[in-house]
């Protein structure tokens, strides 16, 4: 019986740090197959952004007209989410600096950034040459390129846009299919990345005891985030009573932390939001799809905790447009991120592309990934059904929970 792709994983990580341990000497004979692995990621990085963006945004310009108004509100209040998660796990991976103190031989590196200043992002961000930008992996003017033409095509003629769409929708799915081949040799990329930042850390135990400290940093960010910042939101912002909705969400949010997936809680979801909350289905039946796809609040703080983290450690100082870029980039790959397989692995390859980190610094924090991957998972559900009530009670609907 073949182990699933999880367990795998677990496996490898295991037999990783306890190779780099106790074997450190045979790190080179290994390492080259985790540089193979990020170079496998890194290869997909601009088709990644680049068919995601055009798809999700050129899916939601090509919403009908009757479902534009609630569609402009439920965006935003999907930005204002992420963009509070995002703020929060900034925060706290500054305050706490759970990468301090980890130190090995290829843990002092430099950023290789080539945006340093407002005018070089601002400049930066619309290349000279778009296959330039293409081939050198610069993410920002890939997702500009991407966003231009998601918002264009469903405005060309019919035959045009037909066309051009189901171009980018097969292109996405091709995409996806050989980051899902990729993935499928995880296990022996993250047994060698794992097993050389093991290898070349002096102090094994230090590295532990900060990786508890990351997992801690990420635990503290969506509680904040769940209990306090959207709790107060539909208090306060929407006279609805937290508690109760939070109760009546039971379901799916189990559902989304024990897969580790917020697309099998969706039919959960969907009834819960609809029988529990009374939101109407034209409501539920918007809202909550479309936040399955591009409504990521605990990946976004997530990501963001991470790449800070591996800065740290990295003895990388970012700088605040630096920082800026990390916070950008996590919620712009926010579209369309749902559907990437393992989706907290690329989507932190494409950040740490931004800011010029290296790729194998996700060796650092893909130990720990999985119980972060419920616990995220649960949070983007709950994220997704707040903003179905806050939508719901700008559409004027009488719910439930409301207080009286």
């Amino acid at each position: 019986m073949r182990l699933q792709l999880h367990w795998q994983i677990i496996i490898s990580l295991i037999a990783g740090g306890t190779a780099g341990v106790w074997f450190p000497t045979y790190v080179p004979y290994v390492s080259w197959l985790g540089d193979l692995f990020m170079n496998a990621l890194s290869m997909l990085i601009v088709p990644i952004i680049f068919f995601s963006i055009v798809s999700g945004v050129s899916g939601i310009i090509n919403t009908g007209e009757n479902l534009k108004s609630l569609g402009l509100k439920t965006i935003g209040l999907y930005i204002l989410t992420m963009v509070l998660a995002i703020i929060t796990g900034l925060v706290l991976v500054n305050l706490i600096q759970p990468g301090s103190g980890i130190s090995s031989e290829g843990n002092t590196v430099k950023a290789a950034v080539e945006y340093k200043s407002v005018h070089d992002i601002a400049v930066g961000v619309v290349p000279k040459n778009i296959f330039y930008a293409f081939t050198q992996n610069y993410t920002l003017p890939v997702i500009l390129l991407g966003f231009l033409v998601g918002v264009n095509v469903p405005k060309i003629s019919p035959d045009g846009r037909n066309a051009l769409m189901n171009l980018f929708q097969g292109g996405l799915e091709l995409t996806m299919r050989i980051t899902k081949q990729v993935i499928v040799l995880s296990p022996i990329g993250i047994f060698a990345i794992i097993m050389k930042q093991f290898g070349s850390t002096p102090d094994f135990w230090v590295l532990v005891v900060n990786m508890l400290l990351y997992v801690l940093t990420v635990t503290i960010g969506l509680a904040i985030h769940t209990f306090v910042w959207l709790a107060l939101l539909l208090r306060f912002g929407f006279r609805v009573n937290p508690f109760q909705h939070f109760r009546n969400m039971s379901t799916p949010l189990l559902t989304a932390f024990s897969t580790a997936s917020s697309g099998a809680a969706l039919p959960a979801t969907l009834y819960a939001v609809e029988k529990n909350d009374g939101i109407s289905p034209k409501i539920t039946n918007f809202t909550i799809p479309l936040g399955s796809a591009i409504n990521m609040d605990g990946a976004a703080l997530l990501e963001c905790v991470a790449v800070i983290f591996i800065a740290q450690a990295y003895g990388v100082e970012l700088t605040i447009f630096q920082t800026l870029l990390v916070a950008i980039t996590s919620l712009l790959c926010a579209i369309g991120a749902a559907g990437i397989p393992m989706a907290a692995l690329v989507m932190m390859s494409l950040i740490l592309n931004v800011v010029g980190l290296p790729l194998e610094g996700i060796g650092l924090v893909v130990g720990v990934d999985r119980i972060l991957d419920m616990m995220r998972s649960a949070v983007n559900v709950y994220g997704d059904t707040c903003v179905a009530v806050m939508a719901a009670k700008l559409e004027n609907e009488k719910l439930p929970i409301d207080i009286q």
